[in-house]
């Protein structure tokens, strides 16, 4: 593996600081190491797809661990959602068990987030891929358009047929953000090198035509994943994106069995450490700095003031970005990789996605 683009900054720059904790019970966890200050209770609500999701649920919470394994005065548990149907019951059983701050993953719980917080105004509450909507509220949000932009060039510059693909889990905003993404960034290639690649499955310019998982579980249905990612395969895509949870795992399957016809750009997390099993099948990750930025509020947290306001990682702070490339990957792209970069981050390039958090 050779060099990525950017690497995820292990500390996040934080917004200005509220109020002082007050207080509450502990759950299951806690650290090894030295620290000062009381007992703090840290509650994970957790998205549909389970703990081990190789994706947003399963890097969120590694953000809690590491931030527990840092202070031992820090007690962590965390609530799986099996749909969703359980965001607001398990966030008011973690209200009810008096943790100190309420920690929720994903955009698709933010009204009940909201509710929550406004109902229980002592209670601290955090949420990955949503902005502040109360006082006592804390927003983490990703600006992963601008990985996505790359992400889309590498699949532009590596594709072979002049067909690449991608698919999400849900129509919501924190997907189609990727999306988005990824289609400007197969646009840009186009324009640069008078090329002429597809993209299946996404137009950003048709908000409401894309390919998403069907289902109750569109982020841990595997075979779903894997049924989509073959037809486009089928189709003649030869790099898939999927932004799609463990059902992006689907993806990995596919071009697992196609035989090298097709490669995988894995999403959220360096698809190499957190699904290996097809480290082989992925030319890079578009990353998002998930376990990093709850790892940071839980730190401040622990000092007895909390972060208020939002949070928003980009290309700039590493927030989001490329993980390491696959071998097959020629340096002259990565350089050219490297020059996109610079210029996204510098406003030279611009990216129009509509998801993209407000700053």
């Amino acid at each position: 593996m050779t060099i990525g683009v950017v690497a995820l900054s292990g500390v996040l720059a934080l917004t200005a600081c509220g109020s002082k904790s007050s207080g509450g019970g502990s759950s299951s966890g806690g650290g090894s190491s030295s620290a000062s200050g009381k007992a703090l209770s840290a509650c994970m609500v957790l998205d549909t797809g389970g703990v081990d999701d190789k994706s947003f649920n399963q890097s969120s919470y590694a953000g809690m661990t590491a931030a527990a394994k840092d202070n031992p005065n820090l007690k962590i548990s965390y609530v799986p959602s099996n749909s969703s149907n359980d965001y607001t019951p398990n966030l008011n059983a973690e209200v009810q068990k008096k943790c100190d701050a309420i920690i929720a993953v994903g955009g698709l719980m933010a009204d009940n987030v909201k509710a929550a917080a406004t109902a229980n105004p002592t209670v601290h509450f955090a949420e990955v891929d949503a902005p502040s909507q109360a006082p006592n509220q804390y927003g983490m949000q990703f600006n992963t358009a601008q990985g996505g932009f790359l992400g889309g060039y590498l699949a532009a510059g590596m594709s072979k047929t002049g067909k690449v693909a991608t698919f999400g889990g849900a129509d919501i905003p924190p997907v189609t953000i990727y999306m988005d993404g990824y289609w400007e960034g197969v646009q840009y290639y186009n324009k640069v090198k008078n090329a002429n690649v597809q993209v299946l499955g996404w137009d950003e310019n048709n908000q409401k035509g894309g390919t998403f998982v069907p289902g109750s579980n569109p982020f841990g249905d595997q075979n779903g994943g894997q049924q989509i990612s073959q037809t486009f395969i089928n189709q003649g895509a030869d790099v898939i994106f999927p932004v799609a949870g463990g059902s992006g795992l689907g993806a990995g399957a596919a071009a697992d069995a196609s035989g090298g016809k097709a490669k995988v750009i894995w999403v959220d997390t360096d698809g190499c450490q957190s699904a290996a099993q097809y480290c082989k099948d992925f030319l890079s990750s578009v990353t998002k700095g998930l376990a990093s930025a709850v790892q940071t509020y839980l730190k401040q947290a622990a000092t007895g003031t909390y972060p208020t306001g939002s949070y928003i990682g980009t290309l700039a702070n590493g927030g989001t970005g490329l993980a390491p490339y696959d071998s097959s990957v020629p340096q002259a792209l990565q350089t050219e990789i490297a020059g996109v970069k610079a210029d996204i981050v510098s406003g030279k390039i611009k990216i129009t996605s509509p998801s993209q958090p407000a700053s």
